[in-house]
């Protein structure tokens, strides 16, 4: 039989890299991690449990998203053109925009312990199982 053989140009490395479809070599398995001990992205972009992955974080991140951007466009809507709503008086010298405005920061921490306690039920099994599909730890 016949075998391909490197020219005497190349290095073996290139050789490796090179093969062609004249090789009679075991063909290689399916590797997410290459020479060097880093993780091979494109092999592992292409795996159903990344993919998997990606869609559990972006049906969160989108929706909050939208959820906060409306809240605080609201916020600064109304401070800049509903000046008469927002200052009526709530309790002393508490009015509505003050009120308003702290809720901003009520409405991130919310988000932020909700994105959390999503991570830790949702993301970060996933990412386990990613893990130990492709053999690539953090």
């Amino acid at each position: 039989m016949t075998k391909a053989i490197r020219s005497p140009g190349e290095t073996l490395q290139e050789y490796r890299e090179i093969r062609g479809f004249a090789s009679f070599d075991d063909p290689a398995t399916l590797s997410y991690v290459d020479s060097n001990g880093k993780p091979n992205y494109e092999a592992i972009r292409q795996t159903d449990e990344f993919r998997a992955l990606r869609r559990r974080l972006t049906t969160f991140i989108f929706p909050m998203t939208a959820l906060f951007l409306t809240s605080y466009l609201t916020f600064v809507l109304l401070s800049a053109y509903a000046k008469d709503f927002v200052s009526t008086k709530v309790i002393g010298v508490v009015n509505l925009g003050i009120l308003l405005g702290l809720g901003q920061f009520v409405t991130s921490i919310i988000i932020t312990l909700g994105y959390s306690r999503y991570a830790k039920r949702r993301l970060d099994p996933q990412r386990k199982l990613l893990a130990e599909k492709t053999g690539v730890e953090e």
